[in-house]
């Protein structure tokens, strides 16, 4: 893997060997801390930025034929460490999803904790992480008829209407095969267990490449059944469009291919998410590539378009009379 520059003076190392359990084939993170995400930027003096966050996920369980690919928005991921290789923060995908008469949602893979290290010298990595997926509204959506009265008529009964991040509809995951333990690997090299298309490689690119596994729990729930309900129908929606990618139970992967190491200016660190989640709600989404599968046709959902804004629209319609 060429990678496409040299590092940038300054680095130490030495985290990654200050205890030995931390040593591959099978790093034991056990006796970090799981860290706040925004709790240490100050801490942060280098960063490996993520171009190409290459998803994978089975639209039918269990179905290796109905594997799909598909690359996020490139530039939002990075991985933020000190000069000796100690990882402070690490920042996940996001997605734009537009449905039609202008329904869009933001799909944010949230950080909630993470652990781990980082080698420059032989471009090594491995962390834990805790994430929940997060869907919700872009303010566009408002010019559908139906999502505006619906996202009125939570705001008049001072209902949690997920508009916004901070009201978004979270689905928890969790470490594949064991719901009871939310924390999962990051580790080097690209996923292992299903074969992948040279589309979904960028080794002649990429500085390094590393690679995570949850598995899909259900939605928090809130403390309001309608809004339960309608969030459900929401995710239901989402997952039939998009080929089941936070469906309960499914398997979602994704290969974080890293460019070269740079230094870090903290304040552009601390509103990059930010920015991008505002030009997600602002222009419908970032580019990020259709969904593929194995042979490089694109996926196509089991639903038409015509039938997704109609299960929309009905699910809107239970909801407000309810």
């Amino acid at each position: 893997m060429p990678g496409q520059s040299q590092a940038p003076p300054g680095w130490k190392g030495g985290f990654a060997a200050s205890n030995p359990a931390f040593a591959y084939p099978d790093p034991d993170l056990t006796t970090l801390p799981m860290l706040d995400n925004m709790a240490n930027i100050p801490k942060i003096k280098r960063q490996q930025a993520v171009l190409w966050p290459e998803f994978s996920w089975e639209a039918i369980q269990n179905n290796p034929k109905s594997r799909c690919f598909q690359m996020f928005a490139h530039d939002i991921s990075r991985l933020g460490y000190d000069d000796t290789g100690r990882v402070w923060s690490i920042i996940c995908p996001q997605q734009g999803v537009v449905f039609p008469s202008t329904v869009a949602l933001n799909v944010e893979v949230t950080v909630t904790g993470q652990r781990g290290w980082a080698n420059e010298t032989n471009r090594e990595l491995a962390a834990d992480m805790t994430v929940v997926g997060k869907i919700w509204f872009s303010p566009s959506a408002k010019q559908n008829w139906i999502v505006q009265k619906m996202w009125n008529y939570f705001k008049e009964k001072t209902l949690p209407f997920p508009s916004d991040k901070a009201n978004a509809i979270e689905v928890t995951t969790h470490k594949v095969g064991d719901s009871e333990q939310p924390i999962f690997p990051f580790r080097k090299g690209e996923s292992t267990g299903f074969d992948i298309p040279e589309f979904a490689r960028h080794s002649d690119e990429a500085w390094t490449v590393g690679n995570l596994g949850v598995q899909i729990g259900p939605i928090k729930p809130t403390e309001y059944r309608a809004v339960n309900e309608f969030n459900q129908g929401v995710l239901d929606v989402f997952n039939m469009t998009s080929g089941n990618m936070l469906q309960l139970g499914n398997v979602l992967t994704w290969n974080v291919w890293f460019t070269a190491p740079e230094l870090v200016n903290t304040e552009e660190w601390t509103t990059h998410a930010e920015r991008w989640r505002k030009s997600i709600d602002a222009d419908h989404g970032p580019n990020s590539s259709p969904a593929k599968l194995a042979d490089g046709s694109l996926f196509k959902p089991d639903v038409s378009r015509e039938d997704e804004l109609a299960d929309l629209l009905k699910l809107a319609y239970e909801v407000w009379r309810s």
